[in-house]
């Protein structure tokens, strides 16, 4: 456990309850192993000169950060700062989730798509000084089949993708875009039945994608209407369609349109049901799960709250 030096007294106040941040050493590092002492000095540095005193500590595995977070809560600390990528956000939120305690986010991973969405610095010392000095916001909360998501949750190509991106060796962009190529000459469109709004319909499709937030990461947006605040998901249905066709329409993801292309429907519902003949894979947040046969997805509005610039 690294902490915080002392604070000189002529300090800025800093808020009235210690902040914890739970730092993941190997989001977004082109290596699973990264050098964790510089990583530890950067955080301790951004603590003192954002004026917060607390505990940081470093996580050893997948699931650790979930439990750091649920024992900072016990505590009565506030913000818990998840310092990482989308897994590591999804964590500690779940653990903060339906609490009074304050989500803040120091982005580093691969997409950092709920960072992005909040308006939240990519530049660490920025990001800790938001966490402390930002202001409340309140957003909504995906379910689905009793996994909580703070962003995105899907089936179909993007959960293959995501399978194969968390076994490879390494991370960042180049490796996701190694994923996804390697991913979409071999997978095929599978056929769901989707109820959406009181509305039944079965069709094959590559992604189903279930949107709080609009954007995967890197400006990748799958849902250009959503808003984390709305009390609404937005159900992104994409067709099949041949691998170049899929490569090709990626650019619509970057230009912002598309819902302007082929095959692509959209609307909002708070309950959605998808099921399949075989068990579905899916994914929260990047975070892969092997499901049943049938999926419910539903929202929980403003149930967490979390740290955004100030306006």
């Amino acid at each position: 456990m690294v902490r915080p030096p002392a604070q000189n007294s002529t300090a800025m106040t800093a808020p009235s309850l210690p902040a914890a941040a739970i730092v993941n050493p190997t989001a977004g590092s082109s290596s699973r192993h990264t050098r964790t002492r510089p990583l530890a000095e950067r955080a301790r540095r951004a603590f003192a000169e954002a004026r917060l005193t607390g505990e940081i500590v470093l996580t050893e595995g997948v699931g650790h950060a979930r439990e750091l977070a649920t024992e900072f809560v016990r505590r009565g600390f506030s913000p818990i700062i998840a310092w990482g990528g989308d897994g590591t956000v999804n964590e500690v939120a779940t653990a903060l989730a339906f609490q009074d305690a304050v989500l803040g986010i120091v982005p580093t991973g691969s997409g950092n798509g709920l960072a992005r969405e909040l308006g939240i610095s990519l530049c660490p010392e920025r990001a800790i000084v938001t966490a402390a000095r930002g202001i409340d916001r309140r957003i909504d909360i995906g379910e689905l089949s009793g996994r909580l998501f703070f962003n995105l949750a899907g089936v179909g190509l993007d959960a293959s993708v995501a399978s194969l991106f968390s076994r490879l060796a390494g991370r960042g962009l180049l490796r996701y875009v190694q994923a996804t190529l390697s991913t979409v000459f071999s997978y095929a469109a599978e056929t769901y039945t989707i109820t959406a709004g009181g509305e039944t319909c079965e069709q094959r499709a590559l992604i189903v994608a279930l949107a709080n937030g609009r954007q995967y990461g890197n400006g990748a947006v799958i849902a250009p209407h959503a808003k984390l605040d709305d009390g609404l998901l937005d159900l992104v249905v994409v067709g099949p369609r041949n691998p170049l066709h899929a490569i090709w329409d990626v650019r619509s993801l970057f230009n912002g349109t598309i819902d302007m292309m082929p095959d692509v429907s959209m609307r909002t519902a708070s309950s959605i049901t998808i099921s399949a003949e075989e068990p579905i894979r899916f994914h929260v947040d990047g975070e892969v799960v092997d499901g049943s046969t049938l999926l419910t997805a539903t929202v929980h509005p403003g149930a967490l709250r979390v740290k955004v610039p100030g306006r």
